[in-house]
Order: C-alpha cells, then structure tokens, then sequence
C-alpha cells in the first residue's frame, strides 16, 4: 500500500528546537509514523514534554538539552544519539528565528548570531550527521525548516531572512552534493500559530493575518509536520535538493511587522 511509504520504522532521529511549536508537532508525527526520537532544545522542561509524547506514541524519546548555537553542544547531541540508539537516519534542522526589529537598530554581534542560528548552526550539525548516517545506516535524509522570509521581503527580518534563504540555496546545493546517499530537502513555512507566535503577535494581528491567506487560516504546526514526515519517508524517495512551500497559498506576507520608517529610524518622530 502506498500509505507504507510513509513510514519510518525504527529509524532513528535528531529534531532540534523540538521544544514546542513545530519542532515538536514534527518530532510526534516521526514516532507516531516509527522512529525513535532525538529531541533537542535549549529548555529541558520543554524536551522533556517532548519525549514524552514520542513515548506515549510508542516509540523511544530521548530529552538533550543543547543550544545550537554551540558548537560543542551540536557534537554532544550526536553522541548522545549514536551512544544510544547505534545510528542516524534523519535529521530535522528546525530551530531558529528572531524577534523582529529594525535593521539599523541590529549590532554587528546581533546580526551574526541571527545568521548563526538560521544557516551556520545547521550547516555545522549537517557536517557532523550525515558522515555518520552512511557510516551507520548507509544513508540518510536532512529536512531544514526555512521560512516565507526567505523569499518575501517582511518588515524587520533583514538576517533572518537572508540567513533563510542561503538555507534554501544550501539545501539545493548539498543535495546534489550528497545524493545519492543522503537526500536533503526543505520547507518554506508560512504564517503558523505557534507559541512562538503569540510571543509576537496579537490575537488582532492573527486574524488580519488569515484574512490575507487565501485558505482563511494561520497554519497549524502539524500542517508542516505533515510535510516534513513526508520528506523524511520513502514516499519522497525520488526528491532532493527541493524546496517545498507550506503556507495555505499566500504569495505575499499575510501581516507587517509595525517597523519604523527609514526616515523616522532617522530622524526620529519629528522627520515624520
């Protein structure tokens, strides 16, 4: 049957900022679809909510703590995965992100941690998995978690927004670099209602945003872990080096982030 396709059954993988929000929604549905699951974020509550749902799914969840940011944290995370489980089958690259502000008012510092987060961090636990998925499993899948930044121009998301797209790029690159053993794939994700989210918006701001998506609604978090089990299954077996756009059909960002203008950035209120 093709539903079979879509299973992943005991693979093994590593989902980070798997916490909440859509990095957890994509950690449950691989259990739930097979695979035991490495869950990584930089809250140990948080993981530890997470793992267990896997485990009430049936299958093995195993809580690391790990600020993805750090280098050394990244190589701990693999360890941890290869000392427990033997091997890596999948990797999720979703943690990310950024509060929204104006580009002038971003340090040097600010702005090259933001690019850290969103495209160096995943580049570097990429160069640390994959080697290991052919080594332990003679293959493998990588699904990056980008962002409608990445292709639209939105208010306030300067590097995050960059750092996106060179993920987007990155993934098309890498694979062809690394077909035909490890595929790797990613997912532009519109306007979700996350906690992350509501950290940042109003419940004003929300539904402006859905009536200016064409399905009527702000995406779900299972609404992309829907689209990543896909791509981390067999039933994406022939897809690679793609990217894959989740936003209930908005072509242009379904909300603004109140910005500053230039000019008021400027010249202050009184340059209005």
């Amino acid at each position: 049957m093709i539903l079979d396709s879509f299973r992943v059954t005991d693979k093994i993988a590593i989902v980070t900022g798997a916490g909440h929000g859509i990095g957890r929604a994509i950690a449950v549905a691989l259990a739930e679809a097979g695979a035991d699951v490495v869950c990584c974020a930089r809250t140990q509550q948080d993981i530890d909510e997470t793992a267990a749902q896997v485990q009430r799914a049936g299958r093995r969840g195993v809580a690391v703590r790990c600020d993805v940011l750090e280098t050394a944290q990244l190589e701990s995370l693999v360890k941890v995965a290869l000392d427990r489980f033997g091997r890596i089958d999948i990797l999720v690259n979703n943690a990310g992100g950024m509060i929204p502000r104006p580009s002038l008012a971003l340090s040097e510092r600010a702005f090259e941690k933001i690019v850290r987060f969103n495209l160096t961090s995943p580049f570097l636990l990429m160069k640390l998995v994959v080697p290991q998925m052919v080594k332990t499993a003679g293959s493998g899948v990588v699904v990056n978690i980008s962002s409608g930044a990445s292709v639209q121009a939105v208010g306030g998301l300067v590097p995050y927004g960059a750092a996106k797209a060179g993920l987007d790029q990155m993934t098309h690159m890498l694979g062809a670099e690394f077909a035909p053993e490890v595929r790797v794939n990613s997912i532009i994700v519109g306007q979700i209602d996350t906690p992350g989210a509501a950290s940042v918006m109003t419940d004003d701001f929300k539904q402006r945003a859905a009536q200016n998506i064409p399905m009527g609604r702000m995406g779900e978090s299972t609404d992309i872990a829907a689209c990543a089990l896909y791509l981390a299954s067999p039933a994406s077996s022939w897809v690679t080096g793609r990217t894959i756009t989740v936003n209930g059909g908005a072509d242009a960002p379904p909300l603004a982030f109140p910005i500053p203008s230039l000019r008021e950035q400027v010249l202050g209120a009184a340059g209005r």
